[in-house]
């Protein structure tokens, strides 16, 4: 039997699946991700017995020392185990919030090996377990969503920047991790709410989605209410392409010549702090030798 698809154009479905919704506290993007279809939300806030959405709350379970005897990662491979190999009636996977179980994840990491931080493993060991455990999470997840036409919503906290009096709103997972999430996610969704209206934004996307080719109409509604969900991508002419990339390019080397110039004078005032320390140092007297008769 051949592994080679007929070589004949076929009519494409687009129906995103994998999500990234961030948010400030109390600006709906819980919400939102409750209004997908038949949604079960993977909780590490500790109040799944106080919202409506079926839920199990994601935590490690230790004995009465304090010390884990069931991690968090265990329990989450055995829920994508059995999404993935049972009848059951669950559409829509909602990690509530992504935040929190990296944070579940470095916590085993350490407490493993009775370390503070995954900085202490040795040649990097820590950090390379943890992105590893990162990815793989990841990885099932996507896997899940791909097999069994599943939805995948991770929940992310809101941070603001400010930069030239102007506020960007990003979410609050570390840019490593945000990498990874983005990049099998289809759509990256900001919620706010700004004053008594809810507001829901495409930041990000993996591709432009056009409503007529989603053959999914739950999800499609739902992305009517995003504004940007099928907007297309506008494309740069190349004068001002070449423009943006020069000004880039001499952005970065004044950045370079100004760390540099930095490093050089932090060398230089090195001898004179040293010698400003040694100038405070107390002088100590001695008492005067006894003469010896």
């Amino acid at each position: 039997m051949s592994l080679l698809p007929k070589n004949e154009r076929k009519v494409a479905k687009e129906t995103p699946r994998n999500f990234v919704i961030y948010g400030g506290t109390m600006h709906g993007k819980t919400y939102f991700a409750d209004e997908f279809p038949d949604p079960l939300n993977l909780n590490t806030d500790g109040n799944a017995e106080m919202i409506e959405t079926p839920s199990i709350n994601i935590g490690h379970k230790r004995d009465a020392r304090g010390n884990i005897i069931k991690s968090a990662s265990d329990l989450l491979s055995e829920i994508i185990v059995e999404l993935e190999g049972t009848n059951h009636t669950f559409e829509t996977v909602v990690v509530d919030v992504i935040d929190d179980i990296i944070t579940l994840f470095e916590q085993e990491i350490t407490e493993e090996h009775n370390v503070k931080s995954v900085g202490d493993i040795g040649w990097g060991k820590g950090h390379q377990m943890l992105e590893m455990m990162v990815r793989v999470f990841v990885m099932r997840l996507k896997e899940l969503s791909m097999k069994k036409k599943m939805n995948i919503i991770y929940v992310s906290r809101l941070s603001i920047v400010e930069e030239n009096d102007v506020e960007t709103y990003i979410p609050s997972l570390k840019l490593k991790w945000l990498n990874i999430v983005n990049g099998n996610s289809d759509y990256t969704i900001l919620c706010r709410k700004i004053g008594k209206n809810y507001i829901r934004k495409v930041e990000s996307k993996r591709k432009n989605y056009t409503r007529d080719k989603v053959d999914d109409e739950r999800i499609a509604s739902l992305l009517d209410t995003v504004i940007g969900a099928y907007e297309k991508s506008k494309s740069t002419p190349t004068d001002k392409a070449k423009k943006m990339v020069e000004e880039q390019e001499k952005q970065q080397e004044a950045e370079r010549k100004a760390k540099q110039a930095q490093r050089e004078q932090e060398i230089e005032q090195e001898p004179k702090q040293e010698a400003k320390q040694e100038e405070s140092k107390p002088t100590v007297k001695r008492p005067p030798r006894p003469v010896q008769q």
